[in-house]
């Protein structure tokens, strides 16, 4: 059985597995689902953090938790999008670490995206998903 989603990272363009991401991702026919955007807000109401790696903390958990409640995995997410308010170097250096650990491993397919502000002026980060639903 082929797998749902195959990552490529093709030997003309650089190759991004070591950066926890692929070029491609080819998913197999099947169900999709689109996770909007998640941000760091909890469903207690509590406030997010001020520090951009703790809010990335909490959409990953987010997201993970719209993973859960389709029944998919990590492994199932197609792209992912990542919004960073100010995106520089140092602040896609907060990103990272929390965003890698959300995909445990998967490597799917990864843009990020500076923007100059989200919904709300105290969210830092928002993160969208397509995900290949499993059978």
């Amino acid at each position: 059985m082929p797998q749902p989603v195959a990552r490529l990272n093709p030997p003309l363009l650089p190759d991004t597995s070591a950066l926890g991401y692929s070029q491609i991702s080819v998913a197999e026919a099947g169900r999709l689902a689109f996770i909007s955007g998640q941000v760091a807000l909890r469903p207690g109401g509590a406030p997010p953090p001020d520090s951009l790696g703790e809010q990335m903390e909490i959409v990953a958990a987010n997201a993970r938790a719209a993973l859960e409640a389709l029944g998919a995995r990590p492994q199932d997410i197609v792209m992912a999008r990542v919004y960073a308010v100010d995106l520089t170097p140092e602040r896609l250096e907060e990103v990272m670490p929390p965003l890698l650990a959300a995909f445990d491993g998967a490597r799917p397919s990864l843009t990020g995206i500076g923007v100059a502000a989200l919904a709300a002026p105290d969210l830092q980060v928002e993160m969208e998903l397509t995900v290949r639903l499993p059978d």
